[in-house]
């Protein structure tokens, strides 16, 4: 036990000593180290002129969906499906939360806006077209046949694109997705979500938000009422069908009342024609009567289940700019060239004294 004391005193003192050497020398290095600083400094208010301006668009909704869709609505499917009818009810939430947000953020949504069309300088383009502007890829694809005469007309069919436009909208994908778009419930208590764009043109950071929040809201819409609106459309087409048939029954009974007209009371077989349309028109107006009831009820679910996306703010222009800073880059940079110098002579004092061992 006696002999391991020494031992840690030698070891500790060796640390002090090791730290104190390398301290010397550093400091003896302060005119490289405050030179690659300076420059370093210099490089980074160099950076921050030579950026643009990026405009952020924030839009925020609330969205009000009624899971149950309300005791009128439960009543409504009470009585319809003692008929045998389901007029549906959406149960549950696939895209609450958490998973509306990520919906916003998903290749298919962003794509789709990507092709949706955007009104510039009185021109109709895609959101796509107006990206490539902005990034200035066509002068890239000049000399190259494969991109050269590639388009993202608005509205275009997704399924019919190649695959060099499935690459581009690949990485516009990625570009946005990483670096700009944002979308976030800011305050978990509230059900407020709010969409934050960043992009150098103004006018794309704006209109693609705005865009974004209205296919992903038709989306929503869409598929959350899928089901009742199917039965819905269902149940209208058997009503036209049957009002068809009664009106059909109805010119059928007068047809045969007019073939039966002053007949001999005594022919009796003469009159069935009319008698089986007349039970035509009694059966078809009972089932009519029903369809009705049913379709107008099917209506109503259908309403009580769109959910409401309320818009509460919208970008207004100007948009809020913003540029990397004079003094954030000046001390960036000095901090940043300050650490790789720093490296590079550790690295290279410990690289000479391996070669004096």
């Amino acid at each position: 036990m006696s002999n391991q004391i020494p031992n840690d005193e030698v070891t500790a003192k060796e640390v002090i000593t090791k730290i104190k050497e390398w301290y010397t020398y550093l400091l003896s290095k302060w005119m490289v180290i405050l030179l690659f600083g300076i420059t370093g400094g210099l490089l980074g208010l160099t950076y921050s002129f030579m950026q643009k301006f990026v405009y952020t668009a924030s839009l925020s909704f609330a969205l009000e969906d009624q899971e149950q869709g309300g005791a009128m609505s439960s009543g409504a499917l009470g009585l319809a499906s003692q008929f045998g009818f389901d007029i549906g009810e959406t149960r549950g939430g696939i895209f609450a939360g958490a998973n509306l947000i990520e919906l916003f953020k998903s290749r298919s949504m962003v794509e789709q806006t990507l092709l949706s069309p955007v009104t510039i300088g009185g021109k109709t383009i895609s959101f796509a077209e107006m990206y490539i502007q902005n990034l200035k890829w066509r002068d890239k694809w000049a000399k190259n046949a494969k991109f050269k005469n590639i388009q993202f007309l608005p509205n275009a069919n997704r399924q019919q694109f190649s695959r060099a436009q499935d690459s581009i909208l690949g990485v516009m994908y990625q570009g946005l997705s990483i670096g700009s778009l944002k979308v976030d419930q800011k305050d978990k208590k509230v059900d407020i979500i709010t969409i934050d764009m960043k992009s150098p043109d103004e006018n794309f950071a704006k209109y693609f938000t705005e865009a974004l929040a209205k296919v992903v809201s038709d989306f929503y819409i869409m598929t959350k009422t899928k089901k009742a609106r199917i039965n819905m459309e269902i149940l209208e087409k058997q009503t036209d069908s049957i009002r068809g048939e009664l009106n059909a029954a109805i010119t059928g009974v007068a047809v045969a009342n007019d073939n039966t007209f002053s007949l001999n009371p005594a022919l009796n077989v003469r009159r069935a024609p009319s008698s089986r349309r007349q039970v035509d028109v009694q059966a078809n107006t009972a089932i009519l009567t029903e369809l009705v009831k049913q379709t107008e009820l099917a209506k109503v679910v259908l309403r009580k289940e769109t959910p409401l996306i309320q818009v509460i703010d919208l970008p207004i222009f100007p948009l809020k700019k913003e540029r990397f800073g004079k003094l954030k880059g000046l001390v960036f940079g000095g901090f940043l060239a300050g650490i790789i110098i720093l490296f590079i002579l550790i690295i290279k004092r410990v690289i000479k004294q391996i070669d004096s061992a």
